[in-house]
């Protein structure tokens, strides 16, 4: 499955000491298949976590692989490696660029863990990496995994069995209670 990352810039007012107001904004890349996706799950995501923000920007970024990473590094490096391949109608070598996204502590460690990641089975240069202003990298299943827990989703068989309790809890509709008012044709 091919993935389509969009990132989302917001913008929002944040009052710091001596009650002065300062503009923020903030990147996040999401997984999404179209920009009104894109749009859709930025609001889902950030409405909780931020004061009043507006989404001022979505791009679209080309990018080959995502990269994440359990270090709890916070700093996103955008990585350019070029493939070298050998052309056999040519006879000459190719290179390709395609572009990576990884996080890391430091550039040092970005490298040497897309180093790892790519390993040596191509030859490939890493010519480029550059620090972003991305704050979070947020895939599909986890936008998926975030509406389950905050909706009031439960079970089927649990939602069956409570239905079933509760036909089982009613009282039987009781008998029609005979007239007072008739008369008793017995004498």
């Amino acid at each position: 499955m091919h993935t389509n990352w969009y990132q989302v810039k917001i913008k929002y007012q944040q009052v710091i000491e001596d009650d002065k107001v300062k503009n923020i904004t903030e990147a996040f890349l999401f997984d999404a298949v179209s920009y009104t996706d894109a749009e859709t799950r930025g609001y889902d995501y950030l409405a909780g976590g931020k004061p009043q923000f507006e989404l001022t920007a979505i791009t679209k970024m080309k990018l080959a692989e995502v990269f994440i990473q359990d270090n709890d590094a916070e700093v996103w490096f955008k990585c350019r490696v070029q493939y070298i391949i050998f052309d056999e109608k040519t006879k000459q070598e190719k290179k390709t660029a395609v572009v990576m996204l990884i996080n890391a502590n430091s550039v040092k460690e970005a490298y040497e863990a897309l180093e790892q990641r790519l390993g040596t089975v191509e030859d490939y240069i890493i010519s480029d990496i550059n620090a972003t202003k991305i704050l979070e990298v947020i895939p599909y299943e986890q936008m998926d995994q975030k509406r389950v827990e905050q909706g009031n989703f439960r079970p089927l068989a649990e939602v069956e069995a409570e239905a079933a309790q509760m036909a089982q809890a009613e009282p039987a509709a009781p008998a029609p209670a005979a007239d007072e008012n008739e008369t008793s044709t017995e004498e």
